[in-house]
């Protein structure tokens, strides 16, 4: 998923500039490979969130490895990080992947404000809040009355520094058309995520239901809208391989994500829900994939960064977004900017991050 593969990410690149120590649950498998040392400490399922054995288990091992600093990611665990600041004496850094409160909101939960008052708490007792988007930080000094001084964007990194090749990517391509037995279509249109998570659903359900049936009634190319994703519960499989005749194919879980977004064309990202930044999104992007989103899809992606890469179109306006995609065929040649790649980058990411950590004495 997304957000567990953005804290791994951000764990590597930050522990190629300083040492890290990832205290986790017990059900991760460390890699050797990495600069990082995890220990599994935490324990496992949802006592890990209240589990007040975990402080004093925490407290001895951060005596034991010199910790200094420790970073959260999410506000889920704040109260043990707010009981770790005034016991174990270390400086407390909230890394924000969403204002969750209001991520639960827009999926209609009723406790979001329960959570919103204690996301609230937990970012005014740290010394320093990481957030992945300016809209989630500049809400959170808004509404949380944060010192602006203390909020700094962090945002979800990428590993490349360039763009693939356009040989590259037609290389891909014909790799999977060729696994999947596609009619070696003009272009590939991509759609990925987990698909039991309602937004993401939400997304596939107007690709298959309001943005197809406009884009088949053009006879200007052809093209494949490949669906990738796990976690499709078996009616809605049932309801999507009916589609399969009408130019959509779905792949299900696939072990190399990004062979597929080398291989496509575009990116569909018809997003409304969620929060913070579609890191699915960003990938696509720096595949040199051209874009159509949702506006709520391509918040954390500055204006004009991607040059004519990303088209976005107001919120559930399908009849925009599939006119969009017959616009946008015309770029897909197109080389996305190089400042898309400075800012997204994970070496330049973490050296913001490092600077950071040093200032917080």
């Amino acid at each position: 998923m997304g957000g567990q593969k953005g804290i791994y990410l951000f764990l590597k690149y930050v522990s190629n500039k300083i040492p890290v120590i990832c205290y986790a649950s017990n059900d991760n498998e460390p890699s050797a490979s990495e600069n990082f040392i995890t220990k599994k400490i935490l324990g496992t399922g949802s006592s890990r969130y209240y589990n007040l054995l975990n402080f004093f288990k925490l407290k001895k091992e951060f005596k034991k490895d010199g910790i200094t600093h420790l970073i959260i990611e999410h506000p889920y665990l704040g109260w043990l990080g707010v009981l770790l600041k005034h016991f174990a004496g270390v400086k407390l850094i909230v890394h924000s992947h969403n204002i969750e409160a209001l991520r639960f909101k827009s999926t209609g939960r009723w406790w979001w404000r329960i959570l919103w008052q204690y996301e609230k708490w937990v970012h005014r007792q740290a010394h320093h809040s990481f957030f992945i988007t300016v809209e989630d930080k500049n809400y959170a000094i808004a509404n949380y009355k944060l010192n602006p001084s203390l909020a700094t964007v962090i945002t979800y990194g990428i590993e490349q520094a360039q763009a693939p090749a356009l040989t590259e990517k037609e290389i891909a391509k014909q790799k999977v058309i060729q696994l999947h037995g596609l009619p070696n279509p003009d272009f590939i249109l991509l759609y990925n995520g987990t698909l039991d998570y309602e937004p993401n659903l939400d997304g596939l359900r107007t690709i298959v239901n309001n943005i197809n049936p406009v884009l088949m009634t053009q006879q200007q190319f052809t093209y494949n809208i490949v669906i990738c994703g796990n976690r499709l519960s078996p009616e809605n499989k049932t309801w999507l391989l009916e589609h399969n005749n009408k130019n959509i194919f779905f792949a299900g879980f696939v072990h190399d994500i990004n062979l597929y977004f080398n291989a496509a064309d575009m990116f569909l990202n018809p997003i409304t829900d969620g929060g913070g930044i579609k890191t699915k999104l960003v990938e696509a992007l720096a595949a040199n994939n051209t874009t159509v989103s949702y506006s709520n899809g391509a918040i954390g992606i500055p204006d004009g960064i991607a040059g004519n890469k990303l088209t976005v179109v107001a919120d559930d306006d399908a009849t925009s977004f599939a006119n969009a995609i017959l616009q946008q065929v015309q770029h897909t040649k197109d080389v996305i900017p190089d400042s898309f790649f400075h800012h997204f980058y994970w070496g330049n990411i973490v050296d913001k991050v490092r600077s950071i950590l040093q200032s917080i004495k």
